[in-house]
């Protein structure tokens, strides 16, 4: 009996997946996407100034890591972009939580958060430099600003989705409502907790570019908006490269934490 899969069982609708699989299928994807990438300038589909060949892109990073310090500036996106999401998440799980207990608590925050989470970051960067003046307050702002008002709502989504049995169970037993919280409430939404701090994670890096062409002189965005007044496409998709690199590697990390954490599911 044949142990590979048929391509049929493959694609059974909502069906499971070995590792191995799921492994070879995205490497698969990545190298048809690299392969087309490719192609395209050498066979003049694009011109190679709009869009380099993975060559020249290689090169390109490698001139910057050794000799433009491009290392340093990954260093000081991820201190920043990491600052911003940890101070977000700080102010939004509990509040999120809050939300979801108590409604007037909701009541009074929701329409807010929703008005400001609509808001689009770069408008807001001329208010941003007048009240921040143009340091690392003002970098780290914009990235909050992006992550904070998406995280906290989801935060609320995933308190409210917490049984209400669980509760009466833990007050049967005489649980008092910070018990319940702590020991019951956590305990329930932590598995969707962390996968949203992981997507919100993600949403943090989206605005880098955003936080650091406010007078910067470092960072993967500085670096990316500076090649591209020269249009040093190579540069540019050189430094693209790296922060989706980053992305990539940490939120395999994460993924693998939450595996190790919740085992049970």
């Amino acid at each position: 009996m044949a142990t590979t899969p048929s391509l049929a069982r493959l694609f059974v609708f909502r069906g499971q997946l070995s590792r191995k699989i799921k492994f070879f299928a995205g490497l698969l994807t990545a190298l048809a996407a690299i392969g087309i990438w490719a192609a395209a300038p050498m066979l003049g589909w694009i011109e190679p100034i709009f869009l380099p060949s993975p060559w020249a892109v290689l090169q390109a990073l490698w001139i910057m890591v050794t000799q433009n310090g491009l290392l340093t500036d990954a260093g000081i996106s991820i201190a920043r972009v990491w600052a911003a999401f940890l101070l977000s998440a700080i102010m939004a799980v509990p509040l999120g939580i809050l939300m979801s207990s108590y409604r007037i608590i909701g009541a009074a925050f929701e329409p807010l958060i929703d008005f400001v989470r609509y808001l689009p970051v770069p408008a807001l960067v001329p208010l941003a430099i007048i009240w921040f003046g143009i340091g690392e307050e003002t970098k780290i702002f914009l990235l909050w600003l992006g992550t904070f008002f998406q995280l906290v709502l989801l935060v609320a989504e995933d308190m409210k989705r917490v049984p209400q049995e669980y509760f009466e169970t833990a007050y049967t037993i005489g649980a008092r409502p910070y018990q319940a919280l702590t020991s019951v409430a956590l305990r329930a939404m932590a598995p969707s907790l962390v996968d949203n701090l992981r997507i919100t994670l993600g949403w943090c890096w989206t605005y880098l570019i955003i936080a650091e062409i406010v007078a910067a002189s470092n960072g993967l965005g500085f670096v990316i908006w500076t090649a591209r007044r020269y249009m040093a496409t190579d540069q540019v998709m050189a430094g693209v490269l790296v922060i989706g690199l980053i992305g990539l590697l940490s939120d395999q990390a994460l993924r693998a934490l939450h595996r190790f954490m919740f085992r049970y599911l």
